[in-house]
C-alpha cells in the first residue's frame, strides 16, 4: 500500500539519513513546489523518495527523483513509487541516486525496469574537497597559483563577511550569467532559496568585497557531514583583485566550522581526469569554463550514477528519448 507523508513526516523519515543529499530534504521540496514543480513524498518497505513532478503537454508530468531514493529501496518502494506516478500522469520515473559510478546498483536498477537515462538534471561528475584537514594542509594541497591568489585577495583589501542582500546577489547573477553565457535563476527563486534554509542554520550567503563595493557572491549550503557549493556570482569591475578565490576559501571555512567533512564543488565535464587536465585550458564551453577554477582547490574528481529512467508510458518515453538525445548531440 502507498505510504504518501507530509513534509513533517518525511523530516522524521530523514532524520534516519544524517548524510542523505540536500536535494532529498522537504525544504528543497518546497522551494521547488513555488516554482513549477509538485512535490509527492512516499516511504514504503524500509524506502524513501521525494519526487518532484514537471507538468508538461496533455496532462501529463515527468517524476523526477533527485539524489534519492534513500533506503535500500529496490525493489521495495518500487510498487508505491508506480503508483504515485500514475496518479499524477507521470510518462516516466527518472532518479538520479546519490551514488558513484558502479556496477551493483546499475545491475539492480536495470533489473527492474530502468534504463541509463540521455538526459541528466544534475551535473555527473563534480570535485570533492576533504575539509577534514588542518587549514595549513588544505592550502598546502592546493594548485600555487590558487594558493597565491587566496593570499593575493586578502593582501589587495577583499574581505568576505555574510549578507543578506539578496536582490544585490540576484543582480550580480544575471550580469555574470550574461557575461558567461549560462542562464540563471530569478531574484526570487534564490531568495526563496536563501529563507527556506538559511534560518535552520543550512545556508550562507558570503559576499566579497573591497572598498565598500561588492565583487563577487557565493551561496553555500550544508548538510550532515557535506556541503555544497550551488550559486556563485562574480562582478566585471576589480577581478585583478581575485575575491572569487577567497569567497571559494571562506565557503570551505564556513562548512569544516559548521561540522562538515566534505565541500562539493557543484559540477565539472563528465570526462577523466586525464583529458580534463588535456583539455581545459582550450575549452570554455559548457562546464569546461568553471572546470580552469575549480580544479585548483585540490579536489578528488566524483563521478555519480548519473540519470536513470523507468518508462511508464512507451510510446511517449521513446519519442522523450529520441528529442533528449537530439538535445544533447
Amino acid at each position: 500500500m502507498t505510504h504518501e507523508v507530509s513534509a513533517t513526516e518525511w523530516d522524521a523519515f530523514l532524520d534516519q539519513y544524517p548524510d542523505a543529499h540536500l536535494l532529498q530534504t522537504s525544504a528543497w521540496g518546497e522551494l521547488k513546489a513555488r516554482f513549477g514543480w509538485s512535490v509527492r513524498r512516499v516511504i514504503d518497505g524500509g524506502g524513501g523518495a521525494q519526487v518532484l513532478f514537471r507538468r508538461l503537454p496533455l496532462g501529463l508530468t515527468l517524476a523526477y527523483v533527485p539524489k534519492g531514493p534513500l533506503g535500500e529501496w529496490i525493489p521495495s518502494l518500487l510498487g508505491a513509487l508506480t503508483e504515485v506516478c500514475r496518479r499524477m500522469r507521470a510518462f516516466a520515473l527518472k532518479v538520479e541516486p546519490d551514488a558513484a559510478d558502479g556496477q551493483e546498483l546499475a545491475e539492480a536498477l536495470t533489473t527492474h525496469g530502468f534504463l541509463p537515462s540521455p538526459h541528466m538534471v544534475q551535473p555527473r561528475r563534480t570535485l570533492t574537497i576533504d575539509l577534514r584537514p588542518s587549514e595549513d594542509a588544505s592550502l598546502a594541497r592546493m594548485h600555487p597559483k590558487t594558493r597565491y591568489n587566496i593570499r593575493l585577495a586578502a593582501r589587495k583589501g577583499v574581505t568576505v563577511r555574510p549578507t543578506t542582500d539578496i536582490g544585490a546577489f540576484g543582480r550580480m547573477m544575471r550580469e555574470t550569467g550574461v557575461r558567461d553565457r549560462f542562464s540563471v535563476h530569478s531574484t526570487d527563486y534564490y531568495r526563496t532559496a536563501f529563507d527556506l534554509f538559511h534560518a535552520s542554520g543550512a545556508c550562507e550567503l558570503l559576499e566579497a568585497e573591497a572598498e565598500g563595493q561588492s565583487l563577487a557572491y557565493l551561496m553555500v549550503f550544508a548538510r550532515g557531514r557535506r556541503a555544497w557549493y550551488f550559486y556563485g556570482a562574480s562582478g566585471s569591475q576589480q577581478r585583478e583583485r581575485m575575491p572569487t578565490y577567497l569567497l571559494q576559501w571562506e565557503a570551505m571555512r564556513w562548512a569544516k566550522a559548521r561540522g562538515c567533512a566534505e565541500y562539493d564543488m557543484w559540477g565539472v565535464p563528465d570526462a577523466d581526469l586525464e583529458a580534463l587536465e588535456q583539455e581545459f585550458a582550450r575549452r570554455s564551453d559548457g562546464l569546461w569554463g568553471v572546470y580552469r577554477f575549480k580544479r585548483g582547490f585540490g579536489g578528488t574528481l566524483v563521478r555519480s550514477l548519473g540519470a536513470w529512467d523507468r518508462p511508464l508510458m512507451p510510446l511517449i518515453y521513446r519519442a522523450y528519448r529520441r528529442i533528449a538525445r537530439r538535445a544533447g548531440d
